[in-house]
């Protein structure tokens, strides 16, 4: 996280050096950075409302919740409230700015195909997700590569439609610096989504592994995981913007190995390998 910090204020600053701009790109790192703290203090209701997640009964859903409340006090985290979401797809997630607002959701398929203690392991890890405040880290990775993202294509269209600003020594020297831009411009969002997906699965690692330490019987979430990926149907509402919070890819199984490069969660097959110790 330090080096894709100090690798976007590098970029933040060659950008603005090549433009000569200072006051736009303080502009867009207030914008950006604004945008994100909004979107991080509101996030369980926009990911709650984009899901389809409704409050789960707790009459209708009492097994859930007493799962959830059972190993929350074993973890010593305030209750998280609990959300059902309508589809076939088993999946879980949590979300919220911190463990005093957390919600943990899963899917109406989840708890079709998985028996109580293949449940517990799947309630453990997204526990694990609040314990572990990783919803904090998503965001600050998010902050970053949105800024990333932003700069560059300030910088392309500055290119384009203004050509470079002020005085930086003769044409040779401006035409480097357009080059070197260019490609910085192109290639950095693509190194940091890569970043990011990277952090997301590990992150995954971290909540396996505390998970299973909340529960004491990792074959539980291992048994959980291998059901979840057998199943491979997507969610109907998979979005980008939220895949990386469940516990499987809402998108269903992904195939190569280069597709591994742009996924949110790790193979499950690494994944059970861990948890068992194989």
């Amino acid at each position: 996280m330090a080096l894709f910090f100090g690798a976007v204020v590098g970029l933040g600053w060659f950008f603005s050096y090549a433009l000569n701009a200072p006051g736009i790109l303080y502009a867009a790192v207030i914008f950006s950075v604004a945008m994100n703290v909004a979107s991080y203090w509101y996030s369980d209701k926009l990911v709650l409302k984009m899901s389809g997640a409704v409050e789960a009964d707790s009459v209708k859903y009492l097994e859930l919740h007493r799962v959830v409340e059972n190993l929350a006090i074993t973890a010593g985290l305030p209750r998280p409230r609990v959300y059902i979401i309508a589809d076939s797809s088993p999946n879980a997630f949590a979300t919220g700015r911190d463990s005093k607002h957390a919600v943990v959701a899963v899917t109406t398929g989840l708890l079709e195909i998985l028996d109580k203690t293949e449940l517990e392991g799947v309630i453990a890890h997204e526990l694990s997700h609040i314990g572990n405040r990783d919803m904090l880290v998503s965001t600050v990775a998010v902050v970053l590569a949105g800024f990333v993202t932003l700069l560059s294509d300030f910088f392309i269209r500055s290119t384009i439609w203004g050509g470079m600003r002020g005085n930086r020594g003769d044409g040779r020297v401006q035409a480097v610096l357009m080059l070197i831009g260019f490609i910085l411009a192109i290639l950095a969002p693509l190194f940091a989504t890569l970043i990011r997906l990277a952090v997301s699965r590990k992150r995954e690692f971290l909540a396996d592994a505390s998970g299973a330490l909340l529960t004491r019987y990792p074959e539980g979430l291992a048994s959980a995981l291998q059901k979840i990926s057998q199943s491979g149907i997507p969610m109907r509402k998979a979005n980008h913007a939220t895949a990386h919070l469940f516990i499987a890819n809402p998108f269903g199984n992904v195939g190569s190995s280069l597709t591994t490069l742009f996924m949110t969660h790790p193979p499950v097959e690494s994944r059970i390998k861990a948890l068992l110790g194989k």
